[in-house]
């Protein structure tokens, strides 16, 4: 093959990728133009670019991916002026487009910062993009709100989660997009709500501990964040959120008497004590206060006597307290059971007929308290309980047996 030959075959070659390339940039210009025409066809338009970005000769254009982007977003305005002229828009068509622009745009506004063949940076599709982002940025909030009232709370997730990414990109530094403004702070609160129905903990606490820095609904998140905690069993991060709350939010009991049962679960009864009176100085007619504390001396510390000192008084503030009348009678009936234990043991009659009796009078005390439980939750299976035993050892037979007949009729 002659020299002349080979320059003959080389710049034939040379035509040949120049004309594979240049089909390649046509197609991206006709899925564009397809997109804007009169009569677009998104899938059409779709499938060209789909193309064009995965072709090693346009993969790399900045246009190939704005065009992606540009064609989704044609799509979402279509759907969106049906709204705007009082008409009803494909929601799900209208919403997914929206979602697919960004991920082009990020990748086309990189693309578009690199310098050229002299070393220039001379971005030709940044400011149609801040431009298409900006004015869309406000309906990811709609989206995100569409998909959550509709219980698909992974793509609600999602929508928020774009919404604040576009807030954060280093194109909207110092304007208005990127403002911490109210919407911000909604919807990062929702993004971390839809990340709670996920079950997911590491993403939901991720999500609530970005959240509980805005001042929006703070209360709420702290207790989200503290299920999340809990659910965890990450009892470090469960105190330390429950403080946090307790701090911020001194007026919500959910916090004190959260930690305060942290404390009673961990057999740290000295520091459930002391919260509490600390809460009961600062409320001192709430009644469920009071009763806390006489279970942690009842079941904590088997100070019964401190315990009864509690009830009583949680009792005096509010008489119908079912709780507190359980616990009241509870500890004049386990004292009557176990002294009649005791009593059991001994063989001398005058000596067990003495402490029967003590049992009995236990038993006596006990009673009242679990009748009243009755009249205020007749269906109270404990009470009920109680006092069927407490009839029987008091030999109230006709008590006994109306008890007995109502929870065998009852079961």
């Amino acid at each position: 093959m002659t020299s002349k030959m080979k320059r003959v075959l080389f710049t034939l070659a040379l035509c040949v990728v120049a004309s594979t390339s240049f089909a390649q940039k046509k197609t991206v210009n006709e899925a564009q133009s397809i997109a804007k025409g009169s009569n677009p066809n998104f899938e059409e338009a779709r499938g060209l670019i789909k193309g064009a970005l995965e072709n090693a000769e346009t993969k790399d254009d900045p246009k190939t991916w704005y065009v992606a982007g540009y064609v989704e977003d044609q799509q979402f305005s279509a759907e969106r002026m049906k709204q705007v002229l009082g008409q009803q828009p494909n929601e799900p068509v209208m919403y997914k487009a929206l979602m697919n622009i960004l991920p082009y745009f990020v990748k086309s506004y990189e693309l578009d910062q690199l310098p050229d063949a002299k070393g220039k940076v001379k971005p030709k599709y940044t400011k149609d993009i801040k431009g298409v982002l900006s004015a869309n940025h406000v309906y990811y909030i709609n989206a995100g709100a569409y998909y959550f009232d509709n219980r698909d709370y992974q793509t609600a997730y999602d929508c928020f989660e774009q919404y604040i990414e576009i807030s954060n990109l280093p194109m909207f530094k110092g304007e208005k997009v990127a403002e911490r403004d109210s919407n911000y702070m909604t919807v990062q609160f929702y993004a971390a709500v839809a990340a709670t129905q996920l079950n997911n903990s590491d993403l939901a606490i991720a999500a609530l501990e970005r959240a509980k820095n805005m001042d929006y609904r703070g209360n709420d998140i702290y207790q989200y964040l503290a299920y999340e905690y809990e659910q965890k069993k990450d009892t470090v991060m469960l105190e330390q959120t429950l403080k946090e709350g307790l701090t911020k939010y001194p007026e919500e009991n959910y916090f004190l008497l959260s930690l305060i049962n942290n404390y009673i679960y961990s057999n740290r009864n000295a520091e459930a004590i002391e919260y509490l009176k600390t809460a009961i100085a600062s409320d001192p007619n709430n009644a469920q206060l009071y009763d806390v504390m006489g279970r942690v001396y009842e079941s904590g510390l088997k100070e019964m006597d401190n315990a009864e000192q509690y009830f009583k008084k949680a009792l005096e503030i509010d008489p119908n307290f079912s709780d507190a009348l359980s616990n009241l009678g509870r500890v004049y009936y386990n004292q009557g059971v176990n002294k009649l234990g005791e009593a059991n043991m001994i063989n001398d009659a005058k000596l067990y007929q003495e402490e029967s009796e003590k049992a009995k009078e236990y038993f006596r005390q006990a009673m009242p308290y679990f009748q009243k439980v009755r009249e205020v939750k007749p269906d109270d299976r404990d009470a009920m309980i109680a006092l069927r035993s407490i009839y029987y050892n008091l030999n109230m037979n006709a008590e006994f047996e109306a008890i007995e007949a109502e929870m065998n009729n009852a079961e």
